[in-house]
């Protein structure tokens, strides 16, 4: 069994996409291990504000099988894929698979947004903070806490949210 962490992010329909993910996910992988929810600005285009978080579970699929399943959970969620930055339903981005080194088109582990985004490492180091980045052999607790966030500011959020009243 392989050890797999994922992003996911979403600013459209932020609470239904998450809950919709977040079950769909369990569905085809098992118990999952999430992070906190972070809301978080958009990075790099003008855009609603974000929920993140970082889920890992064990899956005995590969990195491609958990792809494909990633990408069908986005297009149920009616996920559209535009050459720009954009406002989205749902984002899932594989960032780990175990510490496999993979560099091919449509597949790179780790991911780069890792060490690129606050919303990804910090919610990673939360759940994952004592296992090592597979490149640098740093510890994902180490990398938050030397990360200069200060133009990407987290705030953690309560999951679920609260129903309106």
């Amino acid at each position: 069994m392989a050890r797999v962490y994922l992003s996911m992010g979403s600013n459209i329909d932020r609470e239904q996409h998450i809950a919709s993910a977040l079950s769909m996910l369990s569905e085809a992988f098992g118990p999952l291990e999430r992070s906190s929810v972070y809301e978080s600005e958009a990075v790099g285009f003008d855009s609603p504000a974000f929920y993140n978080l970082v889920v890992g579970f064990d899956t005995d699929k590969g990195p491609r099988a958990v792809q494909r399943v990633l990408r069908h959970i986005e297009e149920q969620n009616d996920r559209v894929r535009t050459e720009q930055l954009s406002a989205r339903t749902l984002d899932l981005d594989l960032l780990l698979y175990d510490d496999l080194l993979v560099d091919e088109e449509g597949l790179k582990l780790p991911h780069n947004d890792i060490a690129r985004y606050a919303f990804v490492l910090g919610p990673l180091a939360e759940i994952a903070g004592s296992e090592r980045h597979p490149l640098t052999g740093e510890r994902f607790d180490t990398l938050w806490y030397g990360f200069d966030d200060s133009d990407q500011m987290l705030t953690r959020i309560d999951w679920p949210p609260a129903e309106a009243s």
